[in-house]
C-alpha cells in the first residue's frame, strides 16, 4: 500500500512538472507575452496546441465559450476556485495572467475546433442513455434536462459552459465535485442539480457527451 501511494505523489509530481517547464515560468512572469503565446507555448503542454487535451486529467478547451474561460482563469487567479485539481494545476499559472492575456487566452481557445471522441469506441447502449437524460432530464427525481441550460447539442453559451466533446472522466470528475464539494463558486445550481443523479446516470451522460459534436 506505502509503495502505492508513492507512485501516485511521484505520478502527480511528475504532471505538475510537465505543465510547468522553466521556459514557460519565464513567458508566465512576463506581461507582454500575448495569449496566444501563452497557449501554443504554455498552456499547450496540458491542454494541446489546439485546446484537445488528449488526457482526460487535463479540460479540452478548443470551442469553449470564451466568457467561461475568462471566469474560469479569474476565479483560479483569487483562489476562489478551490476543487483538488484545479488548484493544483491552476493556481500557480492563473496568478500571472493580466486580464488582457486571459481575455486573449479564452478567445484563441473560442476559435479553435472541438474533436469529440470517436463514436465508434463508445458504448452505444450508455450513449443513448446519456442522450435520453441530456435530452429530457430524470423526471422522477426532477433532475432537469442538461440542453436547457448548456444548449441542444450542449455548446453552451455565454453563461454555461460547452460540454459537448468533453472528456467523459473530465465530465465525471467535475460532476462529482458539483455534488460532493463546494470547490466551485458558480457550482450552487449544479450541486442542487446533480444530488440525485445516479453514479450509472453520470457515467452515460458524460459518454453521450464525450462523442457529441
Amino acid at each position: 500500500m506505502k509503495k502505492i501511494a508513492i507512485g501516485l505523489v511521484l505520478a502527480s509530481m511528475t504532471m505538475v512538472a510537465g505543465c510547468t517547464t522553466t521556459e514557460s515560468s519565464r513567458n508566465l512572469n512576463d506581461p507582454s507575452v500575448s495569449g496566444k503565446d501563452l497557449a501554443q507555448q504554455v498552456c499547450s503542454t496540458c491542454h494541446g496546441v489546439d485546446g484537445n487535451s488528449t488526457n482526460p486529467t487535463f479540460p479540452k478547451l478548443a470551442s469553449q465559450q470564451s466568457e467561461y474561460i475568462i471566469s474560469q482563469l479569474k476565479v483560479f487567479r483569487s483562489h476562489d476556485r478551490s476543487d483538488p485539481a484545479g488548484s493544483q494545476y491552476m493556481w500557480g499559472i492563473a496568478r500571472h495572467l493580466t486580464d488582457a492575456q486571459i481575455t486573449e487566452l479564452a478567445t484563441y481557445f473560442n476559435q479553435q475546433k472541438m474533436i469529440p471522441d470517436q463514436v465508434e469506441h463508445a458504448n452505444a447502449d450508455l450513449v443513448a442513455k446519456g442522450k435520453l437524460i441530456f435530452n429530457n432530464g430524470v423526471p422522477a427525481q426532477n433532475t432537469p434536462a442538461c440542453a436547457s441550460c448548456h444548449g441542444a447539442n450542449g455548446e453552451g453559451n455565454s453563461s454555461f459552459p460547452r460540454i459537448a466533446g468533453q472528456h467523459a472522466d473530465y465530465i465525471e470528475k467535475q460532476l462529482g465535485v458539483f455534488k460532493d464539494t463546494d470547490g466551485r463558486p458558480d457550482g450552487a445550481v449544479m450541486k442542487v442539480i446533480t444530488y440525485d443523479i445516479t453514479p450509472s446516470e453520470v457515467r452515460a451522460v458524460a459518454a453521450y457527451l464525450s462523442v457529441s459534436s
